[in-house]
């Protein structure tokens, strides 16, 4: 694996890779993550690291999803690092601005990891984003606020994402593995 020692993102990558033998993104996230010091930063031509929040229900039933203006699809809420190397604090400021939800708490531990393209778009070409997941937990009212960012939010049941083979396909692969390890 590349040197990523003394570098949290690096050790909890490591802590995931130990807690998911053959997950297929493990090796690249790590390499990129070595590879520039920038890679936290949106001006980062070949991409960069963005953090996503599994915004789940007090009772770990429902997710909350938004309907992203930008990209037409339903989502996990998160959003750019903006040069922020934590990004479990990434994925909870991004759950928090975009719910409007006050009492989040994020677990520690990565959830899930996805590369993916962004296509062009006016000036800004395409590039990557390296999401990192986390489970962030909505402890407090559940009475959401759409933000500019979404055309809509709705809780959405897990199970039933788990079973729709229409979902995007990395939020059936987190609900999958939400139910996994739920009790």
């Amino acid at each position: 694996m590349p040197e990523t020692s003394n570098h949290p993102l690096g050790d909890a990558l490591h802590r995931f890779a130990e807690a998911s033998p053959g997950d297929p993104e493990v090796h690249g996230f790590l390499g990129f993550l070595a590879s520039a010091p920038e890679v936290f930063e949106r001006t980062h031509g070949p991409g960069h690291f963005t953090g996503s929040a599994w915004l789940v229900s007090a009772d770990g039933e429902r997710v909350l999803l938004t309907h992203h203006r930008k990209l037409g699809r339903w989502l996990q809420l998160g959003g750019h690092a903006d040069g922020d190397r934590d990004l479990a604090r990434v994925a909870r400021r991004e759950a928090e601005e975009e719910s409007g939800l006050p009492e989040l708490a994020v677990e520690p531990d990565i959830f899930d990891l996805d590369r993916h393209l962004i296509p062009a778009r006016g000036n800004e070409p395409a590039h990557w984003h390296y999401d990192v997941r986390y489970v962030v937990r909505a402890t407090g009212s559940e009475a959401f606020a759409v933000s500019e960012e979404s055309l809509e939010l709705a809780w959405r049941s897990i199970r039933a994402i788990a079973q729709d083979p229409q979902a995007d396909e990395s939020l059936r692969r987190m609900a999958q593995r939400w139910l996994v390890r739920s009790p």
